[in-house]
């Protein structure tokens, strides 16, 4: 009897284990659950970083980079203020509403860029390397190098980095085009030697090869006077180097951010006998034109824009 109690007892300990065991191989051979999400490896300024999936929540720390998100059709959470406009310039302001704007490019609220949870942060390295670390805490980040006459480069940049490469190359191709139509128009007057001088407050500067508008003039085909094409940034100079700045035509723009400053360092160089003794003053050829889209914005829309400007100006016969 105690045996075949303990043979029934066993019996139940048996089918117990087994149920558990099958129970236990079943859940052993449930397929793991797989990410379905893409990655990518960007190599960028700073160094290599992952992005996975497509990112939807978007930082960009440079007005230029602004630019080429808008016109790649990604629109950002949060960007970098204009460096004049209420935040915005007038050629983004409709595009740009109800986004957070997180400081000038020399000076981004971190904490701002933290608060809008982003999982994508792009920045520049000639603005940024400082913080970087910091901005790798809170999402993917990736830089382009500089900036100054770079706007193609790091628009190519961008687009890689969006995974829009094929819709970046259509519109560089579409910008090349127009402008070798631009100096079809031109014709002989791409002879002419175009002068380019800022305004700033305290300063004044002559506008060289490495530069936003420089690089755009080089690709039409216009020449420059001769102190002019250096492929280097700027040279800063006094009345006293006033000479520097002459030229066939000359295109000047300001950089004023609403003091009063930079209009009046304006006045007082184009006012001055010095400036009306110049070549260029003395044909009339001296013409004002937009700081946004001729320098401070330095993207592609402004590229856009900017020939827009040169064309009219062609057609209007002021050059």
């Amino acid at each position: 009897m105690k045996f075949k109690k303990f043979s029934k007892s066993l019996g139940v300990l048996v089918i117990a284990f087994s149920l558990t065991a099958c129970a236990g191989s079943k859940s052993s051979e449930k397929p793991q659950e797989t990410s379905d999400k893409a990655s990518r490896v960007i190599e960028h300024a700073m160094g290599k970083t992952e992005i996975i999936d497509e990112p939807k929540r978007i930082v960009i720390l440079t007005n230029e980079g602004t630019e080429a998100l808008l016109e790649l059709g990604v629109k950002p959470i949060g960007a970098a203020q204009s460096w004049t406009g209420k935040p915005w310039y007038k050629h983004i302001e409709k595009d740009m509403e109800g986004v957070q704007n997180l400081g000038f490019e020399s000076q981004i609220n971190i904490e701002a860029v933290a608060a809008l949870k982003p999982d994508l942060i792009i920045g520049n390295k000639m603005r940024h390397e400082k913080i970087y670390n910091q901005l790798s805490q809170i999402a993917p980040t990736v830089y382009s190098d500089t900036l100054r006459g770079e706007w193609k480069t790091n628009f190519e940049f961008y687009a890689k980095v969006l995974n829009k490469e094929n819709e970046g190359k259509e519109i560089i191709g579409k910008f090349d085009n127009r402008a070798k139509d631009i100096a079809k128009l031109a014709g002989e007057k791409l002879k002419t030697e175009v002068s380019l001088v800022r305004f700033m407050p305290g300063k004044t500067r002559v506008y060289l090869g490495d530069t936003f508008a420089g690089n755009i003039f080089k690709q039409i085909g216009f020449a420059r006077p001769e102190n002019q094409r250096s492929d280097e940034f700027t040279i800063e100079i006094g009345k006293e180097r006033l000479k520097e700045a002459d030229g066939d035509v000359m295109f000047y723009y300001t950089y004023e951010t609403g003091n009063g400053e930079g209009a009046a360092r304006e006045k007082e160089w184009i006012q001055d006998p010095m400036f009306q003794n110049l070549g260029v003053a003395k044909s009339g050829k001296v013409y004002l034109v937009d700081d946004a889209i001729w320098n401070t914005s330095g993207g592609v829309r402004s590229a856009n824009l900017m020939l827009n400007d040169i064309e009219n100006i062609i057609k209007s016969n002021k050059i």
